[in-house]
C-alpha cells in the first residue's frame, strides 16, 4: 500500500503511516477539524529504497560516530544524493498522484515528514525532518522524496544515535495535506509545558504558522486558565512580518505585516474559547497533554498536528498536587559555622569533604558538600555529584557561583575560613538562601535527598508571557538540560571559554598535542549540546574572552603574557584578531553546527571597541564560509567605547548587541569590581552607565538591530525596569533568576500599557 488517506488510519497504524498521519488519522476520526489529505506510507518508502537498490549503500553511509563532525557531515550528503538521484518505482509514482488529484489537481499542499520514531510519547523528533508549504501537484514528487532525505540530516543521525534508534529501523511515511490559506494560525499547549499545570499557552501571529514555530516573528501570547475556563493573560507584540503563500510563484513568502495590525491582538477571547474547547477534546482523546498547530481561516478553526509534550517534569507535577520538599535548615541562626554570600538557592545536609587540590575529587561522593577555597572548571563533574558548595573566596559572579546556580546546586560562597573551621567527614547544613552553613545535627530528619530539595526550590512555576524576551546564561554545556526547563526564551549567553578551560590546556597547547580537527570538535561538542537542549528557541555563544590569567592556570599557559590587570589587557576580540588561525578554529566550530542544522546558534564576539573590530571579525565569518547575511551575529557592547560607536557597530551589519554590564560599569566607574578596597563603588545601576545603555538601545532601535543584556545586573529588578522601559529586545539572567525577570518583566509591560492607555 502506497497511500493511505487520513480518514482511513488511526493510532495502531504509526508503523505503516507514522507518529504524525496516525495523530492526525485519529483526530480526524474522532470529529476534530483537520484539513483533508494523505499519507505517503512507510512501505512506499522502504520499497523505493529496496526496488533502487540503494539500502544497504544508504544505511553504510549513516553508520559513523556520531561525534565526528567531518563524517557526520559527509553521512547526510551521500543519503541525500542516493535518494534524490534514484528513479521513483512507477507504480508508486502513479499511486501518489492519483491521490493528488483525488485532492483537486490545482490543490496546492503542505508536504510534512511523519517518520515512524517522530512525536512519540518518550521521545520527541520535532523539527529535525523537512516541511514543504504550497507545493502544486508540479512539484509534489520531489518534495517528497526531500523528505525522506531529510531522515538523513545530521540532526536527525545524531538525535537517533543518542536515543537509541537504529538508522534501519526508522522509516518514514510523508503526509500530504491540503494547505489552509490561514488568516491567523500558531501553537498551543493543553498544559503547561514545565509543569503540567491545568493552563493552555497559545502563541498566535497572522498568516501562516511558519513564522511562529521558526521564530521570524514575535507572536501574541495568551494564557487561559482552564479550571476557570476564562483568559488569564494577555500579551501583545508587534508582529512586523507574517508569512503568506505568493499568488504569482506559488512560495511561501514573508511580507510585511499591514501597520495597523501589527500591535492589534491577533485572537478574541471567543477564539481562546475555542481554541481551549479543542485542545480539551486532543488531550482527553490522548490522556495526556499536547502540543498542537492550528490554524484559522474564515472562521473555522483547523488542528494542523498534535503531539504530547515531553519535557514536563514529573516532580513539578507532584509538587503542583501538594507533595512538597521539605528544606532541612532551620531558618535559625543558632550554630552557624561560618557564612558568606548565598550563591545559589537552595538547603541541603551532607558530610564534609574538603578540597585543597585537584587530585582530592575522588573523595567527593554522591551528596557531600564540597568545601575549597576556590573552583575552576575542573571541579565541574565533583560538583554534579555534591549537595551543595562552600568556598572561602568568590562573590555572586564567579565561577562557583554561577555554576552552581546552573547546576541546581545549593552553594554558599566568599565565606573566607570554611576550608579551615570545617573538617571532612563532619555533617553540616547549607541554605544557599540566606549563605549560612550550620552544624548539621540541627537539621531535622530528611528522607529527602539533597539534590532534590535544592530542585524543587528552583522548580519551575508557570511561565507570564512577556513582549521582552527573557533569555538564560549557561556557562557549562551540562547545565543545559536544567536551564532549557525553565522555560527561557533562549540562551543569551553561552562561554566558549568554559569549554576550553574545561580541557586544562590553552588552545594553542591542545592543538599541538591533538590537531586542529580535535579543537574544533570539542568545541561544536560542547555547543551543540547547548543548542539540541533549547532547539528552536536561539542559543548565543560568544567566541573565546578569557584573561590571560587564566590560561596561565592551564597546561601550556607559562608562554602566557604576564600582565598587571588582565581584565584591560590581551582577550576579547582583540586577541582573537591578533591570532587569526585559533580565531578561525573556532568559527569553524560554529560553521559546523550551521551545516548540522543547528539554524538556533547566533555568533557574538566580545570586548569590541568599535566598528573597525566588527569589520575585521565578519571578513573572518566569511574566510571560514560563514555567510554573515544569512546568519544571526552580533556583539557585546562592554566598554563606553562601543556604547558610544553604537552607530559604526550598526552599519558594520551586526543583528543584535548584547551589553555585558559587568566589564561596561567597571570601565566607566574605573572600578576594579575584585578589589575589595573599591568594590562598594561598583554600582551597575550608576546613572553614567545607564545612560550609555539606553542611548545605545536608542540608537540600535533606530536602525532595526536588536539589543541585549547578559551582564549579572540583568537579574536585578531596577534593572529590569530601566530596561523594558527603554525598549530592549531580550534580558538574559541566570538560571536561578529566570521566573523573577519574567514577572518583573510583565510588571512593568503592564504598567507601560497602562501609562499609554491613560495618555
Amino acid at each position: 500500500m502506497s497511500v493511505a488517506w487520513l480518514s482511513a488510519v488511526c493510532a495502531n497504524d504509526i508503523d505503516t503511516v507514522g507518529g504524525k498521519a496516525a495523530s492526525l488519522g485519529e483526530l480526524t476520526s474522532h470529529g476534530l477539524p483537520i484539513p483533508d489529505g494523505f499519507a505517503v506510507t512507510a512501505p512506499a518508502y522502504r520499497r523505493f529504497i529496496t526496488e533502487t537498490e540503494i539500502a544497504e549503500e544508504l544505511f553504510d553511509a549513516v553508520d559513523v560516530d556520531v561525534e565526528d563532525s567531518r563524517a557526520l557531515a559527509e553521512a547526510e550528503q551521500r543519503a541525500r544524493t542516493l535518494i534524490l538521484d534514484a528513479p521513483w518505482p512507477e507504480d508508486i509514482r502513479a499511486d501518489v498522484l492519483a491521490a493528488f488529484d483525488d485532492l483537486g489537481s490545482e490543490s496546492v499542499v503542505a508536504v510534512r515528514s511523519s517518520a515512524t520514531a517522530e512525536d512519540l510519547p518518550d521521545a520527541s523528533f520535532a523539527g529535525q525532518q523537512d516541511t514543504y508549504l504550497n507545493v502544486t501537484r508540479e512539484d509534489v514528487l520531489d518534495r517528497i522524496k526531500r523528505c525522506w532525505a531529510s531522515l538523513f540530516t545530521q540532526r536527525a543521525i545524531y538525535y537517533r544515535d543518542e536515543q537509541g534508534f537504529e538508522h534501519s529501523e526508522v522509516d518514514i511515511a510523508v503526509v500530504v495535506q491540503k494547505m489552509v490559506h490561514a488568516e491567523k494560525s500558531g501553537v498551543l499547549f493543553t498544559s503547561h509545558p514545565s509543569t503540567g499545570a491545568a493552563e493552555m499557552t497559545v502563541e498566535a501571529a497572522w498568516g501562516l504558522g511558519e513564522a511562529v514555530v521558526s521564530g521570524a516573528v514575535s507572536p501574541d501570547h495568551y494564557t487561559y486558565d482552564r479550571d476557570a475556563d476564562a483568559v488569564d493573560d494577555v500579551t501583545v507584540s508587534t508582529k512586523k512580518v507574517m508569512h503568506v503563500r505568493d499568488t504569482e510563484t506559488g512560495e511561501t513568502t514573508e511580507t510585511a505585516v499591514p501597520e495597523a495590525k501589527q500591535d492589534q491582538r491577533v485572537l478574541t477571547d471567543g477564539e481562546l474559547h475555542d481554541l481551549n474547547d479543542v485542545g480539551d477534546l486532543v488531550e482527553s482523546h490522548y490522556g495526556q497533554p499536547q502540543d498542537v498547530e492550528w490554524a484559522i481561516s474564515e472562521g473555522d478553526i483547523y488542528l494542523l498536528q498534535s503531539r504530547p509534550i515531553t519535557t514536563i517534569d514529573e516532580e513539578s507535577e507532584a509538587r503542583d498536587d501538594g507533595s512538597h520538599a521539605t528544606g532541612t535548615v532551620d531558618g535559625q541562626d543558632d550554630g552557624v559555622l561560618v557564612d558568606g554570600l548565598g550563591a545559589s538557592p537552595g538547603t541541603t545536609a551532607g558530610t564534609v569533604r574538603v578540597v585543597g587540590s585537584l587530585d582530592q575529587l575522588d573523595k567527593v561522593n554522591q551528596g557531600d558538600i564540597i568545601v575549597t577555597e576556590m573552583t575552576t572548571p575542573d571541579m565541574v563533574p565533583a560538583m554534579k555529584r555534591a549537595g551543595a558548595l562552600v568556598t572561602d573566596e568568590g562573590g555572586m559572579t564567579s565561577h562557583a557561583a554561577i555554576v552552581s546556580r546552573e547546576l541546581g546546586l545549593p552553594a554558599v560562597v566568599g565565606c573566607e575560613t570554611a576550608t579551615a573551621t570545617l573538617t571532612d567527614d563532619q555533617l553540616v547544613s547549607i541554605d544557599g538562601d540566606r549563605g549560612v552553613v550550620t552544624d548539621g545535627q540541627q537539621a531535622p530528619a530528611s528522607d529527602t535527598d539533597g539534590q532534590q530539595s535544592a530542585a524543587a526550590s528552583s522548580a519551575p512555576a508557570a511561565k507570564p508571557m512577556t513582549a521582552t524576551d527573557i533569555k538564560v546564561n549557561v556557562s557549562i554545556p551540562e547545565a543545559a538540560e536544567r536551564a532549557a526547563s525553565t522555560g527561557a526564551d533562549g540562551v543569551g549567553l553561552l562561554r566558549m571559554e568554559h569549554m576550553v578551560l574545561s580541557t586544562n590546556e590553552t588552545p594553542a597547547h591542545y592543538v599541538a598535542n591533538h590537531g586542529e580537527a580535535a579543537f574544533v570538535s570539542t568545541l561544536t561538542d560542547g555547543m551543540r549540546t547547548v543548542a539540541e537542549a533549547f532547539y528552536p528557541r536561539p542559543v548565543r555563544i560568544r567566541t573565546l574572552d578569557a584573561p590571560t590569567d587564566e590560561f596561565r592556570q592551564l597546561e601550556g599557559g607559562t608562554d602566557e603574557p604576564v600582565e598587571h590587570n588582565p581584565m584591560l589587557g590581551y582577550r576579547g576580540i582583540r586577541r582573537s584578531l591578533d591570532e587569526p588561525e585559533t580565531f578561525r578554529l573556532q568559527l569553524r566550530a560554529f560553521r559546523k553546527l550551521y551545516e548540522m542544522g543547528y539554524d538556533n546558534v547566533e555568533l557574538l564576539f566580545p570586548l569590541v571597541v568599535d566598528g573597525d573590530d566588527v569589520r575585521q571579525a565578519r571578513a573572518q565569518m566569511e574566510a571560514v564560509g560563514i555567510d554573515p547575511d544569512q546568519r544571526d551575529w552580533g556583539v557585546m557592547v562592554e566598554t563606553p567605547a562601543s556604547a558610544l560607536c553604537a552607530e559604526e557597530l550598526c552599519d558594520a551589519g551586526v543583528d543584535f548587541v548584547s551589553f555585558g554590564t559587568n566589564d561596561l560599569t567597571q570601565y566607566t566607574l574605573a572600578v576594579d569590581r575584585n578589589n575589595g578596597a573599591v568594590a562598594d563603588r561598583y554600582d551597575a545601576l550608576h546613572p553614567a552607565v545607564v545612560r550609555l545603555i539606553r542611548e545605545t538601545i536608542a540608537t540600535c532601535r533606530e536602525r532595526g538591530v536588536a539589543t541585549s543584556i547578559c551582564g549579572q545586573a540583568a537579574s536585578k529588578p531596577a534593572m529590569i525596569r530601566e530596561l523594558v522601559e527603554a525598549g530592549i529586545t531580550s534580558v538574559s539572567v541566570n538560571v536561578d533568576a529566570v521566573h523573577d525577570a519574567q514577572q518583573e518583566a510583565k510588571r512593568v509591560e503592564q504598567h507601560l500599557i497602562l501609562d499609554a492607555v491613560r495618555e
